[in-house]
């Protein structure tokens, strides 16, 4: 391949993998070069309206990690949210052509059909199929990432009317690693 350079690369169009998805459904297409920010801005501002049931998230490639770190950042933040993930492969086809050409001949072009890993991520504000593979229940309000002092402030102010409510950050260090609560 050191002769040719790429020349185009585009992808076949392909379906989102839900059936019987809401009409008002939000498709977050996420890209390599996508910035974070500017994709929760969007879906967060769309997700917050009740005419906006359902919201997915899809990327392929090395833009599969982003859209979990989208997915995740919404879930925290809204909470109640159910989930169905589907991953599968999408196809790129990449024209490559020849860099040296034979004098007088014609342009030589390779056509690669690329198999790259894909993800598609559904969630959901009202209930969805539990039976279905890929599906995750919404998680509680208070979370896992609550350090125990947290946690047991909110089991509090659940219990009593105005009991203070954890509203400050708290790192724990966890099996090796850090949570952040």
């Amino acid at each position: 391949m050191e002769n040719f350079r790429k020349v185009k690369t585009s992808e076949e169009d392909s379906s989102l993998p839900f059936p019987d998805l809401s009409p008002g459904v939000v498709e977050m297409k996420v890209k390599e070069g996508s910035k974070i920010r500017n994709l929760m801005g969007f879906a967060m501002a769309r997700m917050e309206l009740k005419s906006t049931r359902q919201i997915v998230f899809s990327g392929y490639g090395r833009a599969v990690t982003k859209t979990i770190t989208c997915v995740e950042i919404m879930k925290r933040k809204l909470g109640g949210l159910h989930q169905v993930t589907k991953v599968l492969y999408k196809t790129l086809l990449e024209v490559w052509e020849n860099k040296d050409p034979q004098p007088g001949g014609q342009v030589e072009n390779l056509t690669v059909h690329k198999n790259v890993p894909s993800i598609s991520i559904l969630l959901s504000k009202d209930p969805l199929d539990p039976s279905e593979m890929g599906y995750q229940p919404p998680e509680p309000r208070e979370g896992l990432w609550l350090c125990s002092g947290c946690r047991e402030l909110a089991r509090k102010s659940k219990r009593e009317e105005g009991a203070p409510k954890p509203a400050h950050l708290h790192v724990e260090a966890r099996g090796g690693g850090y949570i952040i609560g």
